[in-house]
């Protein structure tokens, strides 16, 4: 009978063997009680929300989340919210803590500062006194302050604490102006630096990422690179939207998220002005509010510019609509060489939803748009560069745009999607525990 056995065993394909060691896998593995410690949380715009805990939770873990009470993007609690000392609640299954912040998000550094310290104080505490049996951490960063309270949680309660880092910082202080002191700037790295040490994993979101951070010591073995993904419900059964696109006869190149200093908006209204002048029939269409969105509105208007257009921001449900109504898709940042090492959240979303993409971004970002043969890439902050890409992209073909829209896609689910990622981190949680 053992003859037999070990017969049957030799004869398995590559294919079963694997798929065998799969289930044995999943039949020994732990089921994991995972705490999601991030200062944003749905309904608020965040790629690592309610969407991840959903998949952590289909994949046979326990998942609770602690966050704040929602205001973010626009600093003001959304309606059907009220801040109080804390407040429990069930989405879609998953049971979230709300703890009090103060709510802001303007230019004010010292109300930023507030915001962020505030939601790291009220979550060490009410962590320790809500949370309960749990095996890991995962803390989305930024804020800094939101990683340290989680570093700190997970010491006093004795379980390893997974930091996603999507913010260099103190660099992405510096690189948009929201922090000039260079002593304060030291500050800030050493608490980095603090962050990095307790953590018992960092994951990052590029390989230049990585390599900055082994740079400053963090051991390489303990930094991984996990791209980030985009809400691919959104992106493939979108609600209707009720703001549309313009229907003049022109190209819509659309530009949606954040309409921050580090977008670099002058640089695309200046580029809307030489397309303007040049007669190319493209309207740019900027989707979204931030701190920077009224300056550009000004500037539009002062140049007197009749393709550009600014549309509000709408949930992420509805994004989809207008990102597949879109002829061309454009990320873009200024120019600071931190940014050649950061790759837009954008960049996924608009490879997930087959368009060509003009990407104004130097580094990871503009590799991802070569690598997959997507788009176009051009020097970030300069209008004339990005009014050429612009036209260059015009003057091909519905077909060609097509076919690069297609490849971008194709190259989004074999490399960067949900199911990877998810996949990913689920190992590096399993391998900590």
């Amino acid at each position: 009978m053992s003859y037999r056995w070990l017969l049957t065993v030799r004869s398995l394909t590559v294919d079963q063997t694997t798929h065998y060691r799969s289930q044995l896998s999943q039949l020994f593995s732990k089921k994991l009680k995972i705490l999601l410690h991030t200062q944003w949380f749905d309904p608020e715009p965040t790629f690592k929300g309610l969407l991840f805990a959903k998949s952590l939770h289909k994949a046979g873990h326990e998942v609770e989340v602690l966050t704040g009470f929602p205001n973010y993007p626009g600093g003001n609690v959304y309606d059907g919210y009220k801040i109080s000392f804390y407040q429990r609640e069930l989405i879609d299954g998953v049971v979230v803590h709300r703890v009090p912040l103060y709510p802001s998000h303007d230019n004010s550094a010292k109300k930023r500062v507030f915001n962020y310290i505030s939601f790291a104080a009220s979550s060490l505490l009410l962590g320790l006194l809500k949370i309960r049996k749990i095996d890991v951490i995962y803390s989305y960063h930024p804020p800094l302050t939101a990683s340290l309270s989680a570093v700190f949680l997970g010491l006093l309660k004795r379980v390893p604490v997974v930091v996603d880092i999507q913010d260099l910082w103190p660099d992405t202080l510096a690189a948009t102006g929201m922090l000039k002191n260079p002593k304060a700037l030291s500050i800030v790295g050493k608490f980095c630096n603090l962050t990095y040490r307790l953590a018992a994993k960092v994951v990052v979101l590029s390989p230049g990422f990585k390599k900055r951070l082994v740079s400053r010591g963090v051991p390489e073995d303990k930094v991984q690179v996990i791209y980030n993904w985009c809400d691919e419900q959104a992106i493939s059964n979108f609600s209707p939207c009720e703001l549309k696109l313009p229907d003049n006869g022109k190209l819509n190149l659309l530009f949606a998220g954040n309409l921050g200093y580090a977008q670099g908006l002058p640089a695309i209204v200046k580029a809307a002005d030489i397309l303007k002048s040049n007669n190319i029939p493209v309207n740019i269409v900027l989707l979204g509010d931030g701190v920077a969105k009224q300056d550009a509105v000004n500037m539009s208007q002062e140049l007197e510019l009749d393709n550009v257009f600014f549309l509000p921001r709408v949930p992420m449900s509805k994004v989809g609509a207008l990102l597949s109504a879109a002829d061309i898709l454009l990320v873009h940042l200024n120019g600071d060489e931190l940014f050649k090492i950061t790759i837009p959240s954008r960049t996924q979303s608009n490879l997930a939803i087959g368009k060509p993409i003009i990407m104004g971004v130097e580094g990871d970002a503009a590799e991802l748009v070569k690598e997959s043969g997507s788009g176009i890439i051009c020097k970030p902050n300069s209008p004339e560069l990005l009014a050429e890409a612009i036209t260059s992209l015009a003057e091909k073909s519905a077909n060609e745009r097509a076919a690069m829209g297609q490849a971008g896609q194709k190259f989004y689910y074999e490399k960067l999607s949900l199911e990877k990622g998810v996949k990913q981190f689920i190992d590096i949680f399993e391998s900590i525990v």
